[in-house]
């Protein structure tokens, strides 16, 4: 077979944390990232669940193969205590509130504490998810922006039931990481 001059490079890996309190919809993020749909049962994450998924970006006028591997972690309290080994080494972190519970998004400078510790370098992403239950959203779109903008991180409204955003933050969180790398 002749040599076009196209190398096959191998994938480049990053590990990402969903961090967030129970029930906010990481796994069901998640799940619609990776296998394209939504369950509505909630199954409460145990520990901590782990996805790949692959998928090719451009990048400084190239495309690059980039697998994340998707760390989802339980959101409860009694799990904090192995939260700082199931983050280190990430690259990328996804922070995850609900829109119709607005105590989420107050508890996650507790996630980004634990995160600073461990991996104070890691991009850092916010989903306000649950976005396509409009009549029951407790957090306003101005909140989420106010806390988004003292962290001078990117924010997007997101719905794992309707797939609204989901594929675009996950995308946007492998730039940032890329980005950094470069």
């Amino acid at each position: 077979m002749p040599d076009n001059g196209a190398e096959k490079k191998a994938a480049i890996n990053k590990k990402v944390c969903l961090l967030g309190d129970f029930g906010v919809g990481k796994t069901s993020l998640v799940r619609r990232f990776v296998y394209e749909r939504f369950e509505d049962k909630y199954l409460s994450t145990i520990g901590v669940k782990v996805s790949r998924k692959a998928m090719v970006l451009s990048h400084q006028d190239r495309n690059i193969d980039l697998s994340i591997i998707l760390w989802d972690l339980a959101g409860s309290e009694e799990f904090n205590q192995f939260r700082a080994s199931y983050l280190r080494g990430a690259s990328g972190i996804m922070l995850v509130c609900d829109l119709t519970r607005p105590e989420t998004l107050q508890n996650l400078p507790s996630y980004l504490d634990d995160m600073n510790k461990v991996c104070p370098v890691a991009d850092i992403i916010l989903a306000a998810n649950k976005a396509d239950l409009t009549d029951e959203h407790r957090i306003t779109t101005g909140e989420i922006e106010a806390f988004a903008k003292g962290l001078n991180i990117p924010y997007y409204l997101t719905s794992a039931k309707s797939g609204d955003n989901v594929e675009t933050i996950f995308r946007q969180l492998g730039h940032l990481m890329l980005a950094r790398q470069s």
